[in-house]
């Protein structure tokens, strides 16, 4: 899926429509070891019984696209999810100019 490299949308800070630069694709982060829900996993996964949890039965459609974008005029970052849930990657492409 191609995007364009700007777009024009609201910026909070400055409480006005501007023109926001994409500048990369947000990937999400890996999840700490250390947190409660990863404990308790460990520990049901400890022993002789095998795999327990973590089987998905379903698969899911897709994963929302979310990217970083720059205000051009108080040069602000924010996240902003593209579309809806999609299986395809998305792609940064120049605009073109005319």
């Amino acid at each position: 899926m191609k995007i364009i490299d700007k777009i024009r949308t609201y910026c909070p800070t400055c409480k006005k429509h501007t023109v926001h630069k994409i500048i990369k694709l947000v990937k999400k982060g890996k999840a700490s070891p250390f947190s409660w829900g990863e404990r308790q996993h460990k520990r049901k996964l400890r022993g002789y019984v095998g795999k327990v949890a973590g089987i998905k039965p379903v698969r899911k459609r897709g994963k929302h696209q979310k990217v970083l974008i720059e205000c051009s005029e108080c040069k602000k970052k924010q996240e902003r999810i593209i579309g809806s849930r999609t299986e395809k990657i998305l792609e940064i492409v120049k605009a073109e100019t005319k």
